[in-house]
């Protein structure tokens, strides 16, 4: 399984979804979209918004700490 998930340092979701992702055991590559200009356009292209967070699990876009939704995916 591939999770990516896509940040900033100053969102607040953000830390709470790697921090769930974290006591889950789930690796992620984190993408910092404040500091890396290609992954902020990756975001774009994937979820066609710019709100945080994201997450891409194996190709699917999920927006926000959604959280029945990300265990649903991640089959937690």
């Amino acid at each position: 399984m591939k999770v990516i998930l896509y940040t900033s340092p100053t969102c607040f979701y953000c830390h709470k979804l790697k921090d769930f992702l974290k006591s889950q055991n789930i690796e992620f590559e984190e993408m910092d979209v404040s500091q890396n200009q290609e992954a902020a356009e990756d975001l774009i292209k994937k979820s066609g918004q710019k709100g945080l967070p994201v997450v891409d699990i194996n190709g699917e876009i999920i927006v926000g700490f959604d959280l029945p939704t990300l265990k649903e995916k991640l089959g937690i």
